[in-house]
């Protein structure tokens, strides 16, 4: 994962396979002051995604930093819709 400044620009498949990764590289970039995670690089994603974001707002939290996330992808959209947290994707 890509960090510039306080952006992180994750690429490639958010799929259960690759969660645990994507879990470390995230709080890794948070660590070096990552305050925001680019998603247009997102490839194909399934419900570990939005479980993998959850996570990341927890890691926050717990750094007692702020976190947004941006260009989401809208395949990732449907799916919080899909499982009623939409609104936990807004920054």
């Amino acid at each position: 994962m890509r960090v510039e400044a306080d952006i992180a620009y994750p690429e490639g498949d958010w799929v259960l396979s690759h969660a645990t990764r994507w879990l470390e590289e995230g709080r890794q970039a948070m660590e070096q002051g990552c305050a925001c995670f680019d998603l247009a690089g997102v490839g194909r994603v399934d419900s570990s995604a939005l479980s993998l974001l959850m996570a990341w707002r927890r890691t926050a939290l717990t750094l007692g930093r702020p976190l947004t996330f941006r260009n989401i992808p809208a395949s990732m959209s449907s799916l919080a819709a899909l499982y009623g947290v939409a609104e936990f994707l807004d920054s």
